[in-house]
């Protein structure tokens, strides 16, 4: 299964079972992921981790 199918999956998840608040979630920790692993490497990671 490739991860354009996963994403495919969610969204008819969503879509029919009305579950539309969930998306915001999700996009928040993918966002927070992200942001986490870019800032492993940085200078700015004290700062980043201190928020947390």
């Amino acid at each position: 299964m490739n991860r354009l199918a996963i994403i495919k999956e969610f969204l008819t998840f969503l879509r029919e079972r009305k579950r539309w608040w969930i998306a915001p979630i999700v996009i928040f920790l993918l966002v927070l992921g992200v942001v986490l692993v870019l800032a492993k490497g940085s200078p700015l990671a004290p700062f980043i981790y201190s928020l947390f």
